[in-house]
């Protein structure tokens, strides 16, 4: 009896939480916006709910960022949305990126982003092309113009070959990409990487477009403890 009075209650807090606006105003809310929710700290129990359903949809099992524990303020949030607005739209102007905008373990805004097998490797290769090249200095630049973020940098790979090699592969893939970015000027103790191999697909296997699609490499930028201190004092710009 006493779980179903907690399950009636968290449900009853999301239905006051999502009565004041309708999908469509939450689809277009910016991250500023979603930043004052996330980061309130009224309603832990929806908002820790809401969080974990962002960050497992967006990130496809991914750990997005550190937990560094404890709410971040209302406040806080909002101006973490503002820093992350900005360099989401500076990300979007690369070509052959995939920009999005996700949720980290915090409840904070963060940003995806994806560079498919086009842009940086040929098929089985770990090696970037020189048009891969071009967009990762790009990339870089808006890095270093945010120093306050951690940079989770995952490879992936389509299912051909044995495991052991798209473990290999992957992992050569964001290794590549990290010491391209340090090479232009980015701190690498931001940077970690991660090999997933074919573990994480995004379309199918069997056919020639979805391999294609698997061949990627996904980054993803969180506001670390400095962003967060200096957007809880106030001082974050």
């Amino acid at each position: 009896m006493k779980r179903l009075n907690f399950m009636m209650a968290v449900l009853l807090s999301g239905s006051m939480l999502l009565a004041g606006c309708s999908s469509s105003q939450w689809a277009t809310k910016s991250n500023t916006t979603k930043g004052a929710v996330y980061g309130g700290t009224g309603g832990a129990a929806v908002g820790a709910g809401l969080g974990a359903i962002f960050a497992k949809n967006s990130g496809k099992g991914a750990i997005i960022g550190a937990a560094i524990g404890g709410a971040v303020g209302t406040g806080a949030g909002v101006l973490i949305g503002k820093k992350m607005d900005k360099q989401q739209a500076e990300l979007e102007k690369i070509e052959g990126a995939q920009v999005e905008t996700v949720t980290d373990s915090n409840n904070l805004q963060a940003i995806k982003v994806t560079f498919d097998s086009g842009i940086l490797f040929a098929t089985g290769k770990s090696n970037l092309s020189a048009a891969s090249k071009d967009a990762l200095v790009k990339f870089a630049t808006s890095l270093k113009s945010t120093p306050e973020t951690d940079v989770k940098i995952y490879g992936h790979t389509d299912n051909t070959g044995s495991r052991d090699i798209n473990v290999k592969i992957s992992n050569e893939r964001a290794e590549s990409v990290a010491k391209y970015l340090i090479e232009n000027g980015v701190d690498g103790s931001r940077l970690v990487t991660e090999g997933k191999a074919y573990d994480e697909p995004v379309a199918s296997n069997e056919t020639a477009e979805g391999r294609a699609q698997n061949r990627r490499v996904e980054i993803y930028i969180t506001a670390n403890e400095t962003m967060i201190q200096q957007a809880e004092d106030g001082t974050l710009r």
